[in-house]
């Protein structure tokens, strides 16, 4: 076919048309008003429409969550290597969980565990958001951080 549209028509006449030139009616657009169908071979519309699904699946970034634990009593260099890590996390487009564990009667000085959280995301602020501020949940204290937006 050459391209010409062929207007609004009765869709006993577009498939005599279809069948006259041995290809198929497609129907590439179901849900406008009215339908919009088309006089191609079924087979190559399958495959050019499998090929612009595969290159958009290339061309998708999958986001992943990586996940970085600390202890409310941690010392200051340790502090300073999970530090490194989250940015690193935090550049290459990856969310980070970040949790603090507590064992034994830590739990009843969550506060440190808080501060060492809010210090974290205040370090990292240039490279990453707070998505979801630091919640207690159960004996784990957690805070989500994702990579800033580069507009």
């Amino acid at each position: 076919m050459d391209g010409t549209q062929l207007g609004i028509m009765p869709l006993r006449e577009a498939r005599r048309i279809a069948e006259e030139k041995n290809l198929d009616l497609v129907n590439v657009a179901p849900t406008a008003k009215p339908p919009v169908c088309r006089i191609m071979d079924y087979g190559k519309f399958k495959y050019e429409q499998s090929k612009r699904e595969r290159e958009a699946r290339k061309n998708q970034k999958v986001v992943m969550i990586k996940e970085v634990r600390m202890t409310p009593n941690i010392e200051e260099h340790d502090f300073q290597v999970k530090l490194k890590n989250v940015v690193k996390f935090l550049s290459d487009g990856d969310k980070v969980k970040v949790s603090v564990r507590f064992r034994g009667r830590e739990i009843t000085h969550s506060s440190i565990g808080q501060q060492l959280l809010i210090k974290l995301a205040q370090q990292v602020s240039e490279h990453g958001v707070v998505e979801r501020m630091p919640k207690l949940e159960g004996r784990q204290m957690v805070m989500i951080l994702a990579p800033k937006q580069t507009t």
